[in-house]
């Protein structure tokens, strides 16, 4: 279950997100009475389609998947926000529902504001609403590239590219994610994603066992995948300056081991 806790965020909270640490001191300020740090649990839906939405999530730790769920049950993701981005981008954008679900993939922290603060800081013009417009745009160039390589890429460059975008936003070298849940998130069957997540160990770029996948070579995976995950990387760079995952030396460290 969810635990918020209202006006107990702290600085080394705050700068585990990429959009907040670049806020003004003067535009934290004013969110700061508005802002409540979450914990949210793998498999805590976030909103689902259609709902009206209260609040904007901006993750820490945890990673949140926005999937598009067919009429049949079938789903398959379109975008992924972590400590480099938010979810909920609907309330600033003039509406307050969208057509996706957006669940916890991984499980971690987030700080979280209700609408009605955000959306006047928003309205206020500043650097808060530039950041805010300016990940819009790199969230909607992660969609269409993800939605072209679904179309045109083999499933193992997929793979890869769906592991490096949750390993730039994981505090360790293992996510825990089942096949099932994989094939899901692709859009695909998951014998499909049993036969990909062979052939990369088989290589040496991963290890899976038991519903953990470990990424031992992170150079590998990206050689492997398409040129997809640096098309989306580039464009948050252009946009949004350097993304560099707080947990990189660890993440590096532990791919030698």
């Amino acid at each position: 279950m969810s635990r918020p806790v209202k006006n107990n965020i702290l600085k080394t909270d705050i700068v585990k997100n990429h959009l907040l640490a670049a806020l003004a001191q003067e535009e934290l300020a004013r969110l700061d009475p508005d802002l409540e740090f979450i914990s949210l649990p793998l498999g805590k839906v976030i909103y689902e389609s259609g709902d009206k939405m209260t609040h904007v999530y901006f993750p820490t730790t945890a990673i949140i998947s926005m999937l598009y769920i067919m009429e049949n049950g079938g789903t398959a993701e379109i975008g992924i926000a972590g400590n480099n981005g938010l979810i909920g981008s609907a309330l600033f954008m003039g509406s307050e529902s969208t057509s996706s679900r957006a669940v916890v993939q991984s499980k971690g922290d987030a700080i979280r504001i209700k609408a009605k603060p955000l959306q006047a800081e928003f309205d206020r013009g500043g650097l808060f609403q530039k950041l805010l417009l300016r990940f819009s745009q790199t969230l909607m160039t992660q969609i269409s590239q993800t939605a072209v390589c679904n179309r045109l890429h083999t499933l193992d460059q997929q793979l890869c590219r769906w592991l490096l975008i949750n390993h730039d936003q994981l505090e360790t070298n293992k996510l825990i994610m089942t096949q099932e849940l994989i094939a899901n998130m692709l859009g695909v069957r998951r014998e499909g994603v049993t036969i990909a997540a062979r052939k990369l160990q088989e290589r040496g770029l991963i290890k899976y066992s038991r519903g953990v996948i470990k990424m031992t070579d992170r150079k590998g995976l990206e050689a492997a995948s398409c040129e997809c995950y640096q098309i989306v990387m580039d464009e948050y760079e252009r946009l949004l300056g350097r993304y560099v995952p707080v947990n990189k030396n660890r993440h590096e460290t532990e791919a030698n081991k």
